[in-house]
């Protein structure tokens, strides 16, 4: 599902007009980044967590030339979802397809 898909689900289940929910949810990902950006974490009670994760510094490689390279230590955005979040998702009869 795209943010086009996600955006048109919400305005038919709410009838809210699609440029409401489409500034309202562009609105959450901006305060989303910000809070994160500032060393913060959001907490979404029965949803998850968005949480900064802190990689420790390592040595990489650059396999064309065949180089070390130092990768200092950084933070990266992640998600935990919540226990309520997880048990759904679990619980769910939709089983993804994954022969090939």
């Amino acid at each position: 599902m795209r943010k086009a898909d996600m955006i048109t689900r919400i305005s038919e289940k709410t009838g809210v007009p699609k440029v409401d929910v489409l500034v309202s949810l562009e609105a959450f990902f901006s305060e989303v980044k910000e809070t994160l950006s500032e060393g913060e974490n959001l907490y979404i009670r029965g949803f998850g967590s968005f949480i900064r994760k802190t990689r420790k510094a390592k040595i990489g490689r650059n396999i064309k030339k065949n180089i070390a390279i130092d990768i200092p230590e950084h933070d990266i955005p992640a998600f935990k979802p919540s226990k309520v979040f997880t048990e759904a998702i679990k619980e769910s009869s939709i089983k993804r397809n994954t022969s090939k």
